[in-house]
């Protein structure tokens, strides 16, 4: 027997194009299929930047929380204005949820309404619960329980020492109340998961087991029918005269090490490179500096190893290079073409040192292709050394390079379909939509077994409004003085 259908309210800050955003689509679509009706309250959407599922009617999306605060102050002050954006959002919900309670709303209440809960799903920033926690009063004969899916401590991932000694202290600074209040409002939740093992170790680290309490660990998910060609469409029409592909797929940001694919390729030589081609494909932006940089930095990488380059930011100059290009780089690859990739790609090489999860190993074990990470972080989860790909040393080039020559001449037909199977396999068991809403409905039923997670800090809460207020007048003073 399934759980009971619930009222799902999910609260995430931006519905943008990226692997947070795939998780809480993927975390509404699969509660909802199981009969839970599900609402999304976002800061920001842009539908022509978005997900299909958040813009065509098939999941209830709201964006509050954006008519007062902007993103950002010139680029900076991200953290405060995300927080601040919000709250605000968490005013309007609460305020919203709030006329459902009305004697008139009651009367067209349904018996199966009666018996839904309340349940609040908030990833990525906390800021608001501890304000759903306090002020969301739970409706007549409904639990109401909060879920924090947490996917990496933010303040693990705030950049502090660019600049100079100065900047540096400042950034320290401003980041001390919000490191605090991560952890407080965290704990504010009845119930907290993380997307890997890896993830939470580092949870546990950084905010103590005693505070977060059982933090249990629900993966992401793929799409298990995203609708790539299948082998023998592959091998009807093949990419680039039917050259032997080795795919990375990633942002071009330089933690993700794309660096080593090119270093551990070159190191084939020249006449096991006949015949293949290296494709660095992934999320690029002109807007962002990182991107621009670290892809001339590649590309002068390969250039300076002797091995010839382009770049392509169209799937039809992608298809037109030259024979002989050695590496390719893909800017921004759509989706129908990554997954051709992927289908036809001998080997994946993911390459970031210690991920928090990784989803790209997942999306290729969907399709059969063998994965060849580094071995940290949430690929030591997704991949089954020797089964469905290899785990090695991100700093050991020549490991890499041995794999890849495996891959490429050393496997069987018989090898290459045991491995794609099992990659399917495992894909299947461990990394389904299915999957994903069963630990789902797990997490949430553990929740509502338990009685709410005693909070009292609401006294804290007007005490950390003083000090944002504070510190935002503070901070909007310097940038006066600075304009």
């Amino acid at each position: 027997m399934g759980l009971q259908r619930s009222d799902v309210t999910i609260i995430h800050p931006d519905l943008g194009i990226g692997g947070a955003e795939r998780l809480i689509i993927d975390v509404a679509l699969a509660l909802q299929s199981r009969g839970h009706r599900v609402t999304i309250y976002t800061s920001h959407r842009d539908k022509a930047h978005c997900f299909d599922e958040a813009r065509d009617g098939t999941l209830d999306v709201r964006v509050r929380g954006n008519t007062i605060f902007p993103a950002h102050i010139c680029g900076r002050l991200h953290i405060l204005m995300a927080a601040l954006r919000q709250l605000h959002l968490t005013v309007s919900l609460l305020g919203e949820l709030g006329t459902r309670e009305t004697p008139e709303a009651a009367t067209t209440t349904t018996d199966d309404e009666d018996d839904r809960d309340d349940i609040f799903i908030v990833d990525q920033l906390p800021a608001c619960v501890p304000f759903l926690k306090s002020f969301g009063r739970p409706r007549p004969s409904r639990r109401q329980r909060i879920l924090f899916y947490c996917h990496f401590p933010d303040q693990l991932l705030a950049r502090r020492d660019e600049g100079g000694s100065l900047l540096r202290l400042a950034k320290v600074l401003y980041r001390f109340p919000f490191d605090w209040f991560e952890g407080w409002a965290m704990s504010a939740s009845d119930r907290v998961v993380a997307n890997s093992r890896f993830s939470r170790g580092v949870v546990r680290d950084v905010f103590g087991s005693d505070r977060l309490g059982d933090v249990e660990v629900v993966y992401p998910c793929v799409d298990m029918d995203p609708g790539v060609p299948v082998p023998e469409k592959a091998e009807e029409d093949p990419l680039w005269g039917g050259k032997k592909i080795l795919l990375s797929i990633n942002r071009f940001e330089r933690k993700k090490d794309m660096g080593l694919a090119i270093r551990a390729y070159n190191g084939l030589g020249a006449e096991k490179r006949k015949g293949t081609r290296l494709v660095i494909a992934g999320g690029y932006d002109n807007r962002v500096h990182e991107n621009v940089h670290y892809h001339q930095e590649l590309n002068e990488l390969a250039t300076s190893l002797g091995l010839k380059t382009a770049t392509s930011r169209t799937v039809l100059s992608a298809l037109s290079i030259p024979e002989n290009i050695d590496v390719l780089f893909l800017l921004s690859v759509p989706t129908a073409f990554k997954d051709t990739l992927l289908a036809q790609a001998k080997l994946l090489l993911y390459t970031p040192i210690n991920e928090h999860f990784g989803i790209v190993p997942v999306e290729a074990m969907r399709v059969g292709l063998p994965v060849l990470a580094s071995n940290t972080g949430g690929p030591l989860e997704t991949i089954v050394e020797g089964e469905t790909g290899w785990l090695r040393d991100a700093h050991a080039d020549e490991e890499w390079t041995a794999v890849m020559d495996k891959a490429l001449y050393g496997l069987s037909q018989e090898d290459l379909q045991r491995m794609a199977l099992a990659g399917k396999n495992r894909a299947q068991q461990e990394f389904s939509l299915t999957a994903m809403g069963d630990r789902l409905e797990e997490e949430i039923a553990t929740m509502l077994k338990a009685e709410r997670r005693p909070f009292n800090g609401w006294q804290q809460v007007f005490v950390i409004l003083a000090l944002v207020g504070a510190l935002l007048a503070v901070m909007a003073a310097v940038l006066l003085r600075v304009l």
